[in-house]
């Protein structure tokens, strides 16, 4: 396609010199129009998801360098007749413009640039030819579903193209993706035999037009025209001339239309419609996997229709929720089957009810889809599911401390939030003395018999007990015990950690030593508020994702263990 929308560009260039020589606006103006309409239709639209990157950064970058020729060329040529809309479009493509390409001295509008010189070695007629074949394909594809009044949302199975020269079939064939994505057909069939499909042409007359012109003859003529064969026909298309009763009639009098032979059975599984140089037929039979997968597309309509109207971009994070009522019926089941492929789509996680009380909700309707009601809900941030932790979000290490005859055991988180604040052996050291209550700073700390060095990563010993010494090696072997102390996990939900922290889930110690400095509901709130870096926000604890569970200064602490705690930021005054 990229190299079709440049030999396209390079042929108008030739084109639109040769006719403004002699200044014949007639023809330029609805030539350039047409390109527009090629550039906008054809080839943004088949390109999207190349623009958009979502095959891979080289590609992408070559399809926006392509767009970008074509459509500096495309405001040189148009300048002359919209100077303002070319002039607005030319300001915001002139940065990307490298100067030493631009042979003006003053490029500083559209219109102070020559007209573009054609670089006739790009023009390939086969590649121009090859897509027009495409297009024709699929505009009579799209009149067929129109007639049978089939939304292209919904997948058919199979497109037949006949066309009489096979190198227009080579063509057509090399360009399939695009046929089958805008037709949304799953086959696509190529064959210069109508015969084996039972195809024939049979003809109309004009009832108003030849009325008119025959009067008296005009019931023999119109019997005649019934009776006319399909290969007859065939040549009326081609001469565009034929002779009935003695009249020769035009292409204006006659309609043509085709028809199956209903011993083939193809009657009742195709459509057919035709330009005259290419025949298509498409499958029309319903098949449910497909009436499903409409049903699916139709659901990512609706949604896509939700996010222009909340003024939303494709970039902005968000989560979306829906609710089929009646739950379990067909469209709920369809939603639940086509999720992967509606994820796929609408690029942004899908979520069944019930929308989060704490969510920012953007956008909210309740719409009618095969008889059973749609609602959506669009809210900020692209959430994941927190599914509670099994065992503490961050790695530790127990210590059991042996100094001047005092025995202790304790917890040293490595980490908190998960990833952030990292612990090192001197951190590891002023923690124990924290934790101990040590004034000395001669500590050693083992792991087995040997002792830690500084060059020592703390994180693969997580899980390990470890011992605490004023030097002396200790006795035991080393050993990989539970956590010894009380934990929650937390998790944050409606904000993201502040002072330089990234992690949105941490660990809390009820108690540290073991059985001592128990927390308290406003220790843990403050606690909480630390660990995120949010110690100047107001939080509100949750024991469910929903917030329907809260935890209060009643709650018990000592139930809270080994629970996921779901942490809520209050907006401040500003915010609400």
């Amino acid at each position: 396609m990229d190299k079709w929308i440049l030999s396209f560009t390079q042929s108008l260039i030739l084109f639109f010199k040769a006719e403004m020589e002699v200044y014949r606006l007639y023809t330029v103006v609805p030539k350039l129009v047409k390109f527009v309409d090629m550039l906008t239709n054809w080839y943004v639209r088949m390109n999207r998801r190349r623009l958009k990157g979502e095959n891979g950064t080289e590609d992408c970058v070559w399809a926006l360098e392509t767009l970008f020729s074509v459509l500096f060329s495309m405001c040189r040529l148009m300048a002359p007749f919209t100077p303002f809309i070319t002039e607005m479009m030319y300001q915001n493509l002139r940065h990307l413009i490298d100067p030493a390409a631009v042979e003006e001295k003053d490029a500083g509008s559209i219109h102070y640039l020559m007209l573009p010189q054609a670089r006739e070695s790009v023009i390939d007629k086969r590649i121009e030819s090859a897509v027009s074949q495409m297009q024709s394909v699929i505009e009579l594809g799209r009149v067929i579903r129109d007639r049978k009044t089939l939304p292209v949302k919904y997948p058919l199975k199979e497109v037949v193209v006949i066309h009489q020269d096979p190198e227009a079939l080579k063509d057509i064939q090399s360009l399939q993706k695009y046929i089958l994505e805008e037709l949304n057909v799953r086959l696509l069939t190529l064959s210069t035999d109508k015969d084996k499909y039972g195809i024939r042409l049979r003809a109309e007359p004009d009832h108003m037009v030849l009325g008119k012109r025959l009067k008296g003859a005009f019931k023999s003529v119109t019997a005649a025209i019934k009776e006319l064969k399909s290969e007859q026909l065939e040549t009326f298309q081609k001469t565009g001339c034929i002779v009935v009763e003695g009249h020769e009639l035009q292409e204006a009098d006659l309609r043509l239309m085709y028809t199956f032979d209903q011993v083939s059975g193809a009657a009742t599984q195709y459509e057919a419609h035709s330009d005259a140089q290419v025949l298509v037929l498409l499958d029309v039979t319903p098949d449910q996997s497909m009436v499903d997968e409409g049903v699916a597309r139709e659901v990512i309509n609706r949604i896509q229709k939700l996010r222009k109207k909340g003024r939303l971009v494709p970039s902005d994070e968000i989560t979306v929720y829906y609710s089929c009522t009646p739950a379990t019926e067909y469209l709920d089941k369809v939603v639940q089957s086509h999720t992967e492929f509606i994820l796929a789509t609408i690029k942004a996680p899908l979520k069944a009810y019930p929308v989060p009380k704490n969510a920012s909700v953007i956008i909210q309707e309740k719409t009618q889809l095969k008889g059973s009601d749609l609602e959506l809900t669009i809210v900020k941030g692209a959430s994941a599911v927190c599914a509670p932790l099994s065992g503490p979000a961050c790695s530790y290490i127990n210590l059991k401390l042996n100094f001047n005859n005092k025995e202790q055991a304790g917890v040293v988180l490595l980490e908190n939030p998960k990833g952030d604040n990292l612990v090192d052996l001197e951190r590891l050291k002023a923690v124990c003395s924290s934790i101990f209550g040590l004034q000395s700073p001669q500590l050693a700390v083992y792991d087995g018999k040997t002792e830690l060095s500084r060059k020592m990563d703390l994180l693969t010993l997580s899980g390990k007990t470890l011992h605490v010494t004023s030097g002396a090696a200790p006795t035991g072997a080393p050993s990989s015990e539970g956590l010894f102390c009380p934990y929650i996990n937390l998790q944050l939900l409606n904000t993201k950690p502040q002072e330089c922290q990234k992690g949105e889930v941490g660990t809390l110690l009820l108690a540290n030593p073991v059985g001592q400095n128990g927390l308290t509901y406003g220790g843990l709130l403050n606690e909480t508020a630390k660990v995120f870096g949010l110690r100047s926000r107001r939080l509100k604890l949750y024991l469910d994702e929903a917030l329907d569970e809260e935890i209060t200064e009643q709650t018990s602490m000592k139930t809270l263990n080994t629970k996921t705690v779901y942490v809520r930021v209050l907006p401040t005054t500003a915010e609400s």
